[in-house]
């Protein structure tokens, strides 16, 4: 048990965060830019790239138009995401509409180096009118997922901002949430504040990929971040394009657990399940 515990204390997952303008000319288009930004990321030695929400579609592009792009998980797209993962050898995370049935998803999809499709979540906190009109709401958190040693699991940009989401994965095991997101102007204070506290309060490392540019109404503000178990930026982009690219150690979780034990230290006999609204 002490080897095993070593072992993972030894552990360094590598992830690359492209920050980039929302699709424009088209799907075909976004995946070249895709395999350009996995090319990068290959070049980082990651182990995973992160990319933002609806960044191969669009976000803000109306229901009628994300209801024209959306595909079921075997569909070609994430098939085309999958041969781009093997070709560079990496994890590629990917936000895409998602058809099932009648309703379509706000998904995020983990797809491994070897091209298989791992995990997947359906965004559980829609975000206004925007959200609202084009996507049916997740029915439940993502399951927690291992990789390369790593618990794992996912958010998708406005379910990070709410503590009962990130509380409910650290208090599963989960080492890390990666959220790719479209957040926009004025609301920078997520990526400062927000994504901080939730990793800091809960002792976890919080990646957030974010989008750059204009769309519609939306101005996309940048700001792609991974925050360590501490609060304090891994590493932190600007407001231009970029790959970014961060080392995370297994050992920072212990020592900083260790250091503010708020999981362990809490008095659930005081704050029960609420049973008002």
């Amino acid at each position: 048990m002490v080897t095993e515990e070593r072992s993972r204390a030894q552990l360094v997952l590598r992830l690359s965060l492209l920050q980039i303008e929302p699709a424009k000319r088209g799907i075909a288009d976004s995946l070249a830019a895709l395999d350009r930004a996995a090319a990068e990321a290959q070049n980082q030695q990651a182990d995973i790239l992160i990319t933002p929400e609806m960044y191969l579609t669009g976000y803000n592009i109306g229901p009628k138009a994300v209801r024209s792009v959306a595909e079921p998980l075997n569909g070609p797209t994430l098939g085309a995401v999958a041969k781009i993962a093997v070709e560079r050898g990496l994890a590629i995370v990917v936000v895409f509409p998602e058809l099932a049935g009648d309703e379509v998803f706000n998904t995020a999809a983990f797809i491994t180096r070897d091209g298989e499709l791992l995990s997947s979540y359906r965004k559980t906190h829609l975000y206004g009118e925007v959200d609202e009109a084009q996507f049916s709401a997740g029915d439940g958190l993502g399951e927690p997922f291992d990789y390369l040693g790593w618990r794992l699991a996912m958010a998708v940009c406005f379910d990070i901002e709410f503590p009962e989401v990130a509380r409910a994965h650290a208090l599963a095991g989960v080492d890390a949430i990666l959220t790719p997101t479209a957040n926009m102007q004025p609301f920078t204070s997520v990526s400062t504040r927000l994504v901080p506290a939730r990793a800091e309060e809960n002792g976890v490392f919080v990646a957030y990929a974010n989008l750059i540019g204009d769309e519609s109404l939306f101005e996309y503000c940048g700001g792609s971040c991974v925050v360590g178990p501490d609060g304090d930026d891994v590493a932190r982009a600007g407001t231009d394009g970029e790959v970014l690219a961060a080392h995370l150690q297994h050992a920072e979780l212990a020592r900083v657990r260790g250091l503010s034990p708020y999981l362990s230290s809490r008095r659930t006999d005081l704050y029960p399940h609420p049973t008002r609204n």
